[in-house]
């Protein structure tokens, strides 16, 4: 899993986002021992450091 670095600034922001889509990452955070926000931070990495034509 994407490992991100503690003690980085941050800011609050309000999603919304599908019902389906929070139960899995829930599911997903607590199989892994970390929190929902922490695995949100690390896929929303993931998807900027993949995604084709943000350079």
């Amino acid at each position: 899993m994407l490992k991100i670095p503690k003690g980085y600034d941050s800011v609050t922001k309000t999603f919304r986002l599908p019902k389906e889509l929070t139960e899995k990452m829930e599911k997903l955070a607590e199989k892994n021992k970390i929190s929902l926000n922490r695995l949100v931070v690390q896929c929303l990495f993931y998807a900027m450091e993949n995604i084709e034509g943000t350079d």
